[in-house]
């Protein structure tokens, strides 16, 4: 928490977040990075509007896979069916830092 708020005391506590990739799918920009020093891996979902950054979503050692879902509106859910959801993006490091991390599945 003292890396993330700036309050380290001491340099060896500094975490660096240079980007790997920056990918964007309409209003959400997807950035990627890792500190293999640390064996950290980070993925930042933000949501932008109007060129400003509206959200952030930050997740630290977790396989991401970003999805979209349709736009219909139907309110109905007797006939709730499965669907398949295709994977528009995937993080691809933390394969990197060598070992295993949870996976999370980032709806569009």
């Amino acid at each position: 928490m003292r890396i993330l708020t700036g309050t380290a005391k001491s340099d060896t506590d500094l975490f660096q977040f240079i980007p790997q990739t920056i990918d964007a799918f309409g209003s959400t920009v997807l950035v990627e990075g890792c500190d293999p020093d640390r064996s950290i891996t980070w993925v930042h979902a933000w949501t932008v509007t109007d060129g400003i950054i509206t959200q952030v979503r930050e997740y630290f050692n977790t396989s991401l896979t970003v999805t979209r879902l349709s736009n219909n509106n139907n309110t109905d859910f007797s006939s709730i069916a499965p669907r398949h959801c295709p994977s528009l993006w995937e993080s691809s490091l933390p394969n990197r830092v060598g070992k295993s991390v949870p996976g999370l599945v980032l709806a569009l």
